[in-house]
């Protein structure tokens, strides 16, 4: 369970198990406040780790081309 511990000014500390996380507040519904526990999902974006992935590749083959 993740719960909104506070604000201070562009973060919410969320506090999830006896830990707290510093995130940015433009994440956050309009309506959040202290108190509120909030749902947290995680997805990898297959389709940009791998556009990522080749541009890095790509960059790396130009620099140290023989």
């Amino acid at each position: 369970m993740f719960i909104i511990d506070r604000f201070e000014n562009d973060w919410v500390i969320v506090e999830f198990d006896r830990k707290t996380f510093n995130l940015p507040r433009s994440i956050f519904p309009a309506g959040a406040k202290e108190g509120d526990v909030i749902n947290i999902k995680i997805i990898v974006d297959k389709k940009a780790t791998t556009s990522r992935k080749k541009s890095i590749k790509d960059l790396a083959d130009s620099l140290f081309e023989d």
